[in-house]
């Protein structure tokens, strides 16, 4: 295959025409083009280097791997370095072979990290556990490229046995070893950077990033479903505070100063989560171009997708140059930043209409194993006429909570929500067959009636459920229960669901069949009074314990900022 082109060379910040040989998938020969050749290109428009995800977990799409890869393409995504830590908690090691070998059927590069906290700690009930031989065994495979992000922070700071081996495990093989750190600074950072530990995406401010930065990380930037950091990381008048504060203002030139504030400063632009009806409307392709809408500069964006993951996990891509892998898409313009056509290793998948290859269905076997769920066993009981509780206050867009706390009306012993003051009841059902539940309030959804009920909870993935109605709660669970998993909505007015059969995560469908199927649920949840953007996506981090301050499990309300259970009802 040959061809001229104009491409974008990653490694020189510079485009100029080239005539491109491609041979076995590879980059064979790149051979600039004199300015004064006067020759008619082959290709209309620019060639970049695919993008790649540099952090995602697959799961959170709702989609097989070959069925994400079908819709990644055509957003000019070739590349992604997943975690399988979801599944890893549903169906431990059986689960992450099965994302490899589902991910193996189509032209699309999936690279994977070791799922480092399965579960990601020891208080809630998971479906598996890996220890440090499960760890070794996937590190020793080609597929996994990296040690998966260490949520278990606390563990590393006090030093313990099971994550320090693990952390052993990864420098033997000479894997990075991915991060998971929200708001730690300073000697406790210290102590979490000395195992090594290299790259972090949960950075939600400026300060953060720039004090962990300064310490030796890689900071990826999150644009995800429900955590948006984008904005706060690429903030342009604290790039300009922060450069204005450093010893070489007003020394360096004008020009050099005026590149360094187009800067990104930061290392990765990634996904983590993306829902698919995000999905849909594009992938890296448009936080690129978001990014250069919040005044980063689009080459500077660019290679945060491209050449900087591929040299810090030593991925064979990343840019267009001779012995690289042929992953390539063409774009209009780096104004518009439109996909005309995607290429993985020299072959075309998207012709800028149609994915060029097919995606296999899966047969799911049940992974919820609980049983069907009373009214009853929704209530708060307390002996007394009104109590004080302890609440999760949840925002929009974020995965950090606070804790609140709200006096509640007790009726018939039965503690009741405050419809008013936004105070709805939330409860963890244990999916894995010991039958654990959990009962608690939280504050930020305002559903006025009903409830909605997700089997996607992270990272143990029990069934989560927020409503006002004991009764409609039980309907909500009963009905993923029934559906093998997924979301349900259950109100006096309406109900629906979309199943997720497959680990409780995920959907043979494509997916613009799953994301009209979320949006048809998430006008129903506004119906009944929600106003978060992403309902679903929002509730499942309601059970990630390792995301402060308070969150959930099937065995009881958490406190993540003491690192230890905490009474629903205060004493």
């Amino acid at each position: 295959m040959e061809f001229t082109a104009y491409i974008l060379d990653v490694l020189t910040d510079s485009a100029y025409p080239a005539r491109i040989k491609i041979e076995d998938g590879i980059f064979k020969e790149i051979t600039p083009i004199s300015a004064d050749c006067e020759i008619e290109l082959d290709v209309e428009g620019l060639l970049l280097p695919g993008f790649i995800d540099s952090h995602i977990h697959i799961e959170s799409s709702m989609l097989t791997p070959a069925q994400f890869a079908k819709i990644a393409v055509m957003h000019g995504t070739t590349s992604v370095v997943c975690d399988p830590h979801e599944i890893a908690n549903v169906c431990g090691i059986e689960g992450i072979e099965f994302m490899i070998e589902n991910a193996s059927q189509v032209p699309f590069n999936f690279y994977f990290s070791a799922p480092s906290c399965v579960p990601a700690t020891s208080f809630e009930t998971s479906g598996a556990v890996l220890d440090s031989e499960d760890i070794e065994f996937l590190l020793k495979k080609d597929e996994v490229v990296a040690l998966g992000e260490m949520m278990n922070f606390p563990g590393v700071i006090d030093g313990d046995v099971e994550v320090i081996e693990k952390l052993e495990l990864a420098r033997k093989y000479k894997k990075p070893i991915d991060g998971h750190a929200p708001l730690l600074s300073g000697k406790e950072l210290d102590k979490y950077l000395e195992q090594y530990i290299i790259t972090d995406h949960e950075c939600s401010n400026f300060s953060e990033a720039i004090e962990k930065k300064q310490k030796g990380m890689k900071i990826m930037v999150r644009d995800g479903s429900s955590a948006k950091n984008m904005e706060a990381l690429f903030d342009f008048s604290q790039r300009i505070e922060y450069l204005r504060n450093q010893d070489s203002f007003g020394i360096i030139p004008s020009e050099v100063l005026e590149r360094r504030i187009h800067s990104p400063i930061f290392d990765f632009i990634v996904s983590d989560d993306k829902h698919p009806n995000d999905l849909i409307k594009g992938h890296l392709n448009k936080s690129v171009k978001k990014a250069a809408e919040l005044g980063v500069d689009i080459i500077k964006a660019i290679e945060m997708v491209t050449i900087n993951p591929a040299a810090h996990y030593g991925l064979e891509a990343g840019s267009i140059v001779t012995g690289a892998k042929a992953d390539f898409v063409v774009i209009d313009n780096l104004i518009d930043f439109n996909i005309l056509k995607t290429y993985v290793a020299g072959r075309c998948v998207f012709d800028g209409e149609k994915v060029l290859f097919d995606a296999p269905e899966v047969d799911a076997r049940n992974s919820i194993k609980t049983t069907k769920k009373t009214e009853e066993d929704f209530e708060v009981y307390f002996d007394g006429d009104e109590c004080e509780v302890n609440v999760i206050e949840c925002y929009n867009g974020e995965l950090l909570t606070s804790k609140s706390g709200a006096n509640l009306k007790v009726i018939n012993g039965v503690v009741k929500p405050d419809i008013y003051d936004d105070i709805l009841k939330i409860s963890v059902v244990e999916r894995y067959g010991k039958n654990n539940m959990t009962n608690a309030f939280i504050k930020g959804f305002g559903l006025k009636k009903g409830a909605i009920a997700s089997s996607v909870a992270h990272d143990s993935h029990n069934i989560i459920v927020v409503g006002y109605d004991s009764a409609m709660m039980a309907e909500a669970v009963n009905t993923i229960i029934e559906n093998k998993g997924g979301f349900a909505i259950a109100s006096e007015d309406f109900s629906e669901s979309l199943s997720l059969p497959i680990a409780g995560l995920m959907s043979n469908e494509d997916a613009f069949v799953v994301a009209n199927k979320l949006e048809v649920l998430h006008k129903m949840s506004q119906a009944l009074g929600c106003k978060l953007d992403s309902p679903f996506m929002t509730m499942a981090f309601m059970a990630l314990l390792v995301i402060p301050s308070l969150k959930i499990s099937d065995l009881g309300l958490f406190d993540g900022d003491s690192f230890e259970f905490i009474d629903v009802i205060k004493n």
